[in-house]
């Protein structure tokens, strides 16, 4: 897909990697629709920031917690853009906790952040654009944020790796119902950004082990992306981006 021009909707797109995701994305001429729930300021100033820039950025606001309020956040950036081409599901929960650790509540919040949400956005996205009565190659695009975990069994925060799991699975499967009009990709980074309120030095801590030493970065995640939104013959695939962290299997709890 040719991305000038084209709208992205990107889920918690105003800090962390979704930042750097949006703006990649606007350096590519697309218009980038930021959605936020609690990064009012920090999606504003960001918005504002791209339009002096000369791109066509607007915000969303939005909590993920009902299919309703997915529905609510896709009518709003269709009101702002008015056609939708891209959705990167990028929003998520992450709470480090075991099995025997984790509660009900926990485990349903991220449930919902991580898989639920992103199944009915993407649900609606692509029934809007079926509804154009467009059944081309290449109308639209997916990327869903996944983890490098997900090619591990690691015990330390179960919940999480399996919401990211079950999301890496519904990129597949989905990728063959929407094909051949929408692309749906996943992207698994590795340790990229400390914990917030946490220093630089924590990631390398949390990074542990890798083929490479290349210490990842926001915006390599982000040219993945781009990558996969630009690519016309690729859907269905998880791209991890963690310097080869993954071939290691379990590498931490």
């Amino acid at each position: 897909m040719n991305l000038n021009k084209k709208s992205a909707l990107i889920t918690g797109g105003a800090v962390r990697i979704g930042r750097t995701i949006t703006e990649e994305l606007a350096e590519c001429k697309c218009n980038v629709v930021i959605h936020y729930q609690e990064s009012e300021a920090e999606a504003e100033a960001l918005a504002e920031d791209l339009r002096e820039k000369g791109k066509k950025a607007y915000t969303v606001a939005g909590s993920l917690a009902t299919h309703g309020e997915c529905l609510n956040i896709i009518d709003q950036a269709v009101r702002e853009v008015g056609q939708l081409d891209v959705l990167i599901n990028n929003a998520s929960v992450f709470n480090k906790e075991s099995l025997l650790k984790s509660t009900d509540p926990a485990v349903k919040d991220e449930f919902q952040a991580n898989l639920f949400a992103p199944m009915s956005l993407t649900r609606e996205f692509a029934a809007r654009i079926m509804a154009q009565g467009s059944d081309g190659q290449g109308v639209g695009a997916i990327v869903n944020l996944v983890d490098r975990r997900v090619a591990s069994n690691e015990t330390g925060c179960l919940p999480y790796l399996i919401t990211k799991k079950a999301l890496a699975e519904f990129t597949r499967i989905a990728a063959l119902e929407l094909a051949p009009s929408i692309t749906v990709n996943a992207v698994a980074p590795g340790a990229i950004l400390p914990p917030p309120g946490e220093g630089d030095d924590v990631v390398r801590d949390l990074a542990g082990e890798a083929p490479l030493e290349h210490q990842c970065v926001p915006l390599d995640i982000a040219r993945a992306v781009v990558f996969l939104l630009q690519a016309d013959g690729i859907t269905g695939q998880t791209l991890f981006v963690d310097s080869g962290q993954h071939l290691l299997g379990n590498i931490g709890p």
